[in-house]
């Protein structure tokens, strides 16, 4: 009789035996197919999220450089110095965004102007500068009542791409409203002042004659409601922001400021490029007029939370093999010692001893087929009840640090002021939030994997359990 035929009858006769190794063997291979199933759906969220959360080069004035440059020319003590940013050259900026690896430039210019059509939205009860129901009408102020955000395209800004803005009605500034007097208003304002889609309104300049300008309003957006608590105690209401093309903020600076920008940020295609294209961007520019930063926080969130919870599923299918093996083997080993009778009678007829160790095998190889099949059917399961875990962990951790580092880094600066002395360009520091959800799906590569480690399981603990057959005498067996 072959050892295969031994194996079969041995595993059908003893039910209640090979009933406990399956669930034995399931259970240690169900947690090494949740292993192997984070480990593999994190390496795809990092990959998705080079495609899904992106990242930015910003080329903007070298603010320490003006700094210095400051510093270095006042010579007098009684006279309060002043700091000079160059403006962006819009030349310079198209030299880098041909680079590869760039997606899309969106070039920014801010300035402000004063409402003449229209009452701005008021954030005091009694002291602010803006008319209207809600506030007292004050003078026309030399710096502006009105933000005026001039952009390529509101889609490609961080506030609308990241959703904390969104339109609400007609549609968003775009490359094609350049040279055009387009603007987008935000809802509050447009309440307050009945204005809908394809009304105009004025402004007033706060630079050269002052002339008034009308607008086209194409499009209602919806700010932020935390962008209200994020703004400097001398700052406007947001909702007195208005977006239109870089063309007309530029024009409301005057004529000098033609063809620059405040700054130009440039979205990079995959995260992992961003600093081979700041390198290039270095070669492009005058880095003591202009300086290039770098944002791929979102992207490295992302990837050092996914970096943990692959760590984690790691160790689990290591962790779990080896107390598998240890188990399994010591399972083995009882059973061997309970059929010591039989390996007596067997080698007594001249039966091979790696016959012997190979019918142990072939016996458990039956059980881990089995076990293999429900470890599939409930791996997906667990794989979902760890893995929520992890990332929830990986991610308050992750947000946590980010938020120390944040305050850490944090200092007040001011913006770029335009041609009008208005108000600076303020940085904005949100990311977008990444979705670090992991989709956990039993593939048939998992199910080949689990597979080899089932096998590779099965093999040690024979292997380990053998020593004992190996050294057994028939005779002694079947006397004693």
């Amino acid at each position: 009789m072959n050892f295969f035929k031994r194996a079969w009858l041995n595993v059908w006769a003893k039910k209640g035996r090979s009933v406990l190794l399956i669930l034995v063997s399931s259970a240690i291979l169900m947690f090494v197919l949740a292993g192997l199933l984070i480990r593999s759906a994190a390496v795809k969220a990092t990959d998705q999220a080079k495609a899904d959360v992106g990242a930015t080069v910003t080329l903007s004035a070298n603010r320490q450089a003006a700094f210095k440059k400051m510093q270095s020319s006042s010579t007098s003590k009684s006279s309060r110095p002043k700091m000079t940013l160059t403006p962006i050259k819009l030349s310079t900026a198209t030299k880098i965004s041909q680079l590869s690896n760039v997606k899309s430039t969106n070039v920014t210019s801010t300035t402000t102007v004063n409402a003449k059509s229209y009452d701005v939205v008021s954030t005091s009860s009694g002291m602010g500068s803006s008319g209207g129901p809600g506030g007292m009408k004050g003078k026309t102020s030399s710096s502006g009542d009105t933000q005026i955000d001039g952009v390529t395209a509101t889609s490609l800004t961080s506030d609308f791409s990241n959703s904390q803005s969104k339109i609400t009605k007609g549609r968003g500034i775009t490359a094609a409203d350049k040279n055009t007097n387009h603007v987008v208003i935000e809802k509050n304002l447009a309440s307050q002042n009945n204005l809908t889609v394809g009304d105009t309104l004025t402004v007033k300049k706060t630079t050269g004659k002052k002339a008034t300008v009308k607008l086209k309003v194409v499009g209602i957006y919806r700010a932020s409601s935390t962008s209200s608590s994020t703004a400097g105690p001398m700052s406007t209401d947001p909702s007195n922001t208005m977006y239109t093309s870089y063309t007309l903020a530029n024009s409301f600076k005057g004529s000098k400021y033609a063809g620059t920008a405040d700054s130009v940020t440039f979205n990079v295609t995959n995260p992992a490029k961003v600093s081979s294209v700041k390198a290039a961007g270095k070669k492009l520019i005058n880095t003591s007029t202009y300086s290039l930063s770098t944002d791929d926080a979102s992207y490295q969130t992302v990837k050092a939370s996914m970096k943990t919870i692959e760590g984690f599923a790691n160790k689990i299918v290591w962790l779990v093999a080896i107390a598998g093996t240890i188990i399994l083997a010591l399972i083995v080993i009882l059973m061997i010692r309970e059929r010591r009778f039989e390996i007596g009678v067997l080698l007594s007829l001249g039966e091979a001893r790696w016959k012997i160790v190979a019918q142990f095998f072939t016996e458990m190889l039956m059980v881990i087929v089995v076990a293999v099949a429900i470890a599939g059917a409930g791996g997906k399961f667990v794989g979902d009840q760890l893995g929520s875990q992890l990332v929830e962990q990986s991610t308050t951790s992750q947000t946590v640090s980010s938020g120390v580092s944040g305050q850490s880094a944090g200092q007040p600066g001011g913006g770029m002021k335009g041609g009008n002395g208005g108000p600076g360009m303020q940085q904005n520091t949100s990311t977008k939030a990444a979705d670090t959800d992991l989709d956990i799906q039993v593939s048939a590569v998992n199910l080949a994997e689990l597979g080899g480690f089932g096998l590779a399981i099965t093999f040690l603990s024979i292997m380990i359990a053998s020593g004992g057959i190996l050294r057994l005498e028939p005779k002694k067996v079947l006397i004693s």
